[in-house]
């Protein structure tokens, strides 16, 4: 071949992230915060992955009480209550792109495919992308790469070590796993998104739709009166190669999808109860679930699930079940999936995500360092998300200080305490006090003052480890000499347990909507989170500065101060329904 007609642009960032699902995206997000100039490069021409309107699954993650996600993950499901009252896919789309684009340190580039790369020893030197829309080559060289496609494209660019798989039950002696090894994984979906109306809607299926009948779905039966049916079981490709064969078994699910609605809407005992029901989507990108797994300086298994996964250099965690599904999928003759039980929350250690032999190359979402079994329960987005932020924070850290992410290990503590600030719930971990909530005196009329600055920031066990306020609530740290406060930290009660939403949306407990029913209203922001508060400064020279600050929506709030100051208040002034103001933190940095 002779030498492309086609433009190339060269990009040298600190940090190029490679796949912009949930992970991704909160990778990147978090490298920018802290510093680093980052590169998002996202093979689609939107952001979100398998939660994107392309695919529509679920942000799912740990389960139990007060075991939800934080951090960039639960700020993005804030602004998407917000924003997004009614639950449509194209306003999630935008929220999701719009963390993204309101980062200055990073700059994002959509439809993007990564094709090659270039090594410099053990190292990952440049990777070079085709843009489809623009029909440009993009070349970007980074200090540090994050692989957050799902696929693991950079694997066989640089030749690290990844498996594909169920391990041998022998391997590491997990109960749940195989007696002998294969390369079977979890499979596809294309998912439906179905409308009920006031009116009869009729369906004729396409010629080439497959035949379902009651027998040939022993344990899938739809049922669209339930509020978690998505189809997830319509899915297939466990026993293919789930990267080789995706366009094949994508045109296989969607003679599945059209057959399995053609069931319900004309089966002649399925069509009474759905005579109101019609297609509203049926998506043709294919959501996967497993397919290559990076090989880390650490494999989690299963019995690390099992114990809790209380390692000294936790930095994100799970609690979802290992849900792992039978790779014959839709033809199985057993039930789709085993629920094996998993504790929540359980801790996943840093040394999964990054690479054993490539020095700049980490990686977050399901192909992190795991066993096909510890995967079924890591695999879901919030736990990537999670793994994402951490990923994109210790790129940060690194890059700042020339490392490597190995390197990382040995300052385990600060990038700890770094995820712990950004309210990413660490298991087992406690956060330290901050030196300035020490120097302070904190007088306030909250209950439980102490909880305001001891470092955790939910609900845990039996404390509340949260301030409760009235009307004229509030909180002040005096100096005894005036020091320099960077910045106010807020962590809201944004109702982890989301008992103060719709009762529909309770029974759901999924942010987005699968089945559009009647007579579901609008969702609304949890009603715990404080709207409308006042931060008042009182500076060197006796005088005050009030800032009021209004329409909050988030959990996390940091006020940037950046002055000298003697005192400095916290007054919230208004909830979003509450009669009370719940505050987890209340601290000055």
């Amino acid at each position: 071949m002779g030498r492309s007609v086609f433009e190339t642009i060269e990009h040298t960032v600190d940090f190029c992230v490679v796949g912009g699902g949930i992970s991704g995206l909160c990778a990147a997000v978090a490298a920018a915060r802290h510093g680093a100039r980052v590169a998002l490069v996202q093979d689609r021409p939107m952001l979100g992955g398998n939660a994107s309107s392309e695919i529509r699954m679920w942000v799912c993650g740990a389960h139990g009480k007060n075991n939800r996600e934080t951090g960039l993950v639960e700020e993005l499901l804030l602004e998407n209550y917000y924003r997004n009252p009614y639950k449509n896919y194209s306003i999630w789309d935008s929220v999701l792109l719009e963390l993204a684009q309101k980062e200055p340190n990073l700059e994002l580039y959509l439809n993007c495919s990564c094709m090659d790369g270039e090594m410099e020893g053990s190292r990952l030197k440049r990777i070079v992308c085709w843009q489809l829309t623009t029909q440009k080559f993009h070349a970007f060289t980074a200090k540090l790469f994050a692989d957050c496609s799902g696929d693991s494209v950079l694997a066989p660019i640089t030749g690290a070590p990844y498996r594909v798989g169920r391990e041998a039950r022998s391997e590491f002696g997990e109960s749940i796993a195989p007696e002998v090894s294969d390369r079977k994984t979890m499979g596809l979906s294309c998912l439906i998104q179905a409308r009920e109306y006031d009116e009869p809607r009729e369906f004729i299926a396409p010629t080439w739709a497959r035949k379902f009948t009651e027998a040939d779905l022993p344990y899938r039966m739809p049922n669209m009166q339930r509020d978690g049916e998505n189809f997830w079981y319509m899915e297939i490709g466990g026993t293919s190669n789930s990267i080789d064969d995706t366009e094949r078994l994508r045109d296989e699910l969607l003679r599945i999808a059209y057959g399995i609605w053609d069931f319900i809407k004309n089966d002649p005992n399925m069509r009474e109860k759905h005579r109101n029901f019609d297609i509203d989507w049926i998506g043709i990108l294919p959501g996967k679930r497993e397919s290559r797994r990076y090989i880390g300086d650490y494999i989690l298994t299963q019995n690390d699930v099992q114990a809790e996964g209380r390692f000294d250099d936790i930095i994100a965690y799970g609690g979802w079940s290992m849900d792992d599904h039978n790779p014959d999928g839709i033809d199985g003759k057993e039930a789709p999936t085993i629920y094996h039980p998993a504790p929540s929350p359980y801790g996943i250690p840093y040394r999964c995500v990054y690479s054993k032999t490539i020095d700049n190359l980490m990686f977050a979402g399901r192909n992190i360092s795991v066993t096909h079994t510890a995967m079924s329960s890591t695999r879901v987005m919030a736990t990537c998300g999670i793994l994402g932020q951490a990923v994109g924070t210790a790129a940060a850290m690194a890059v700042a200080a020339g490392q490597t992410p190995r390197d990382i290990c040995g300052r385990i503590r600060e990038l700890q305490q770094a995820l712990m600030l950004d309210d990413c719930f660490l298991p087992f971990t406690a956060r330290e006090p901050l030196p300035l909530c020490e120097k302070a005196t904190l007088e306030t009329n909250f209950s439980d003052p102490d909880h305001l600055h001891d470092g955790v920031d939910r609900p845990v066990g039996d404390c509340d480890h949260g301030s409760y306020g009235a009307a004229g609530a509030y909180a002040t740290y005096h100096f005894s000499a005036p020091q320099t406060v960077a910045a106010v930290r807020l962590v809201f009660d944004s109702d982890l347990n989301r008992e103060t939403l719709p009762e529909w949306e309770q029974k759901l407990d999924r942010p987005m909507l699968n089945n559009i029913l009647r007579g579901r209203g609008a969702s609304h922001l949890p009603t715990t989170l404080v709207r409308d508060f006042e931060i008042e400064l009182t500076l060197p020279d006796g005088s005050k500065e009030t800032r009021r600050f209004e329409n909050n929506h988030q959990r996390l709030v940091k006020v940037p101060v950046e002055r000298d100051v003697k005192a400095v208040t916290f007054r919230p002034l208004k909830s979003w329904g509450s009669e009370r103001f719940h505050l987890f933190a209340y601290e000055l940095l």
